[in-house]
């Protein structure tokens, strides 16, 4: 049976603080062989010595590069046109996988090629790495999807190449909010997949990114939404759908454990 490979961009900007346990965390997989990850970093010119850094790492890169660049969802473009893995993901510099998340993977995928798209748990961790509490999901379900929010939980998100590709790839009009943008555009060509197990750790501290621009990313969220046919005229009836739909997953996360 062939090996798969996994292509993980990591975008980074200004992230020297994070940057090398973020990079560690990925060449310190289990049982995991050199060809079947290949880890693509795409810095958009960092002025702090994110770049020293990066050197350390660059007999074990597929490709790297510091450079300006017109922002997140751009780097990751330029790392996905160079990857030639099978399956991709991303893994921004400030966030972690688990050490048995890339073996894990690449099996579900080998054992289940009708499979495109899959998304695992998380635990969210402070700027020390002290982990804050358990993002553990539901089942792909659009309403609430649409409704509530984006609970998929982008760095323990991994997809086919193939999908990727006839998705159209990442949209850089959204450069906050560019998982939730491109989710919905995989998910209607194959169901995404959960997998009940603690793939990654994301950082929740002030200056991240989405904590930063928590209103943009709001916005975006909503044009996302309704390009899916959701229109927000009616107050009354989005409040509604949306009470509906965090009743729905708060329910289904009690009555399956995932608060605990």
């Amino acid at each position: 049976m062939k090996k798969l490979k996994l292509s993980v961009v990591v975008p980074s900007f200004n992230q020297a603080e994070f940057i090398d346990e973020t990079l560690a965390c990925l060449f310190n997989q289990h049982d995991v062989g050199r060809d079947e990850l290949e880890v693509i970093v795409i810095d958009g010119g960092s002025t702090d010595n994110s770049v020293e850094i990066i050197k350390r790492y660059a007999d074990r890169l597929a490709y790297w590069v510091s450079e300006p660049d017109r922002g997140q969802t751009h780097a990751l473009s330029k790392g996905f046109a160079l990857a030639t893995g099978d399956v991709f993901s991303w893994l921004c510099s400030d966030d972690l996988l688990e050490p048995w998340t890339v073996r894990e993977v690449l099996d579900f995928f080998t054992n289940r090629p009708e499979v495109q798209f899959i998304y695992g748990d998380a635990r969210w961790i402070d700027r020390e790495g002290r982990i804050v509490k358990l993002k553990k999901e539901i089942p792909f379900n659009w309403y609430i999807w649409i409704y509530d929010h984006n609970y998929i939980p982008q760095p323990a998100a991994f997809w086919r190449r193939q999908t990727y590709e006839e998705a159209g790839g990442l949209d850089e009009a959204f450069d906050v909010a560019m998982d939730g943008d491109l989710w919905p555009r995989m998910a209607q060509l194959s169901h995404p997949h959960h997998v009940s197990r603690l793939w990654a750790r994301m950082r929740l501290y002030p200056e991240q990114k989405n904590q930063r621009m928590r209103a943009k990313s709001n916005l975006q969220d909503r044009e996302v939404r309704e390009r899916l046919g959701i229109s927000f005229r009616s107050r009354s009836r989005v409040r509604f759908c949306y009470l509906t739909a965090k009743g729905l997953r708060v329910g289904w996360k009690f009555a399956t454990g995932c608060y605990w």
